[in-house]
């Protein structure tokens, strides 16, 4: 008996350590074989986790490409980046830029008369024009020719005045401009829904199936 109580014993002290962990070198049987607390310990927000229904699985496995703009100017495209990084949605950057438009005009032809003989002067010289619109401080006056940029205006005058035409300058009607679009190349189902059904300002402008990136644009990372 007493044999006994003595073995009971030492297998109770045996197994009191192994449980504590304290035999896994020795025994290579670790108390926690088969489970993993400090994975378990290491959660966060467990409670958030949710299983997906089979609609989701799914849209998961869907793949789009979805593209938002044209975005004018960079205050618009800085406002979607935020938006669609709040999103979490990953974008990449298409832009280009609009061309300006500069003219070849008469300067200010404020008394009638003076203007009445412009008139008749590019017509005898079969020189279309046109009012010019879009900047009252400089008018009244004509357009004589419309430019992609400066430097082309300025050779239409320099041209006009060859000709013995006087009182020309170039004026700029629209400065060039900055476009902008942002493109998810693979977005999942749910990730396409919720960018749809956002209702930020930034992507009231709605998003489209993608279209080929312009030859003159360069993709970068955004956002």
């Amino acid at each position: 008996m007493r044999v006994l109580v003595i073995v009971l014993l030492v297998v109770n002290a045996l197994f009191f350590a192994w449980s504590r962990g304290w035999l896994d070198t020795v025994t290579g049987l670790p108390v926690d074989a088969g489970r993993e607390p400090q994975r378990l310990a290491a959660q966060q927000h467990p409670e958030r986790i949710q299983p997906l229904a089979a609609s989701a699985v799914a849209a998961l496995a869907q793949r789009s490409c979805l593209e938002l703009g044209p975005l004018d100017g960079d205050a618009a495209l800085a406002a979607a980046q935020a938006a669609l990084k709040a999103a979490g949605a990953d974008a990449q950057l298409r832009s280009s830029e609009l061309p300006g438009v500069w003219v070849a005009a008469t300067i200010r032809l404020a008394d009638p008369d003076f203007r009445a003989r412009k008139e008749a002067t590019y017509k005898q010289m079969h020189i279309a024009f046109e009012p010019l619109d879009g900047l009252a401080a400089e008018q009244p006056a004509f357009v004589l020719s419309r430019h992609a940029s400066q430097a082309e205006a300025g050779s239409a005058v320099a041209a006009l005045e060859r000709r013995g035409l006087k009182g020309l300058r170039v004026l700029a009607l629209k400065a060039p401009q900055a476009r902008h679009s942002l493109v998810i190349e693979q977005a999942d189902g749910l990730l396409a829904a919720r960018l749809k059904a956002s209702k930020d300002p930034a992507l009231a402008g709605g998003f489209r199936a993608c279209s080929a990136a312009p030859a003159a644009s360069a993709p970068s990372a955004a956002g």
